[in-house]
């Protein structure tokens, strides 16, 4: 069985309740889900996952959640390509920049050489309505995304 590392920051409740529907539906899929708060793991933990998902909430204008820094530089020191990772995220469209945090984590995986499978979530303060699907639609395609990488 695949397992797939969800990490997050979430001061809120937010992006846990984001991280609650996505875990769900990855377990739906089959997939096994090692969940974490952010701060609980290392850059080795990214070393040995295989695929992995990040969420957190927006900071500021647009900033990583100081929870997030100290993860996000040890990222730097590690080599990222072969995985299989998306992210996700909360922020608040009040502020001029929404959901920085997504953006930001995406281009550390880009510059890191891993591989975003799925388009980054970006959600209004909590999933609600039609969000609750959004975050349903992304696991679902983010596990498609991982069964096709285990067949070939």
């Amino acid at each position: 069985m695949k397992e797939i590392l969800l990490a997050y920051a979430s001061m809120s409740g937010n992006t846990e309740a984001i991280a609650d529907l996505i875990e769900e539906e990855l377990v739906k899929h089959g997939l096994h889900v090692k969940r974490a708060e952010v701060y609980d793991i290392a850059a080795s933990d990214l070393v040995l996952a295989e695929s992995i998902i990040f969420g957190a909430y927006t900071w500021g204008d647009g900033e990583l959640p100081d929870d997030f820094l100290d993860l996000y530089d040890e990222m730097d020191d590690i080599d990222l390509s072969q995985k299989q990772m998306a992210v996700f995220g909360s922020g608040d469209s009040s502020y001029d920049v929404f959901c920085g945090a997504v953006d930001l984590i995406e281009e550390k995986i880009k510059g890191r050489n891993g591989n975003i499978a799925v388009p980054g979530l970006k959600i209004e303060l909590s999933p609600f309505g039609e969000d609750v699907e959004k975050c349903k639609v992304f696991a679902k395609d983010f596990a498609e995304v991982v069964a096709k990488s285990a067949a070939s």
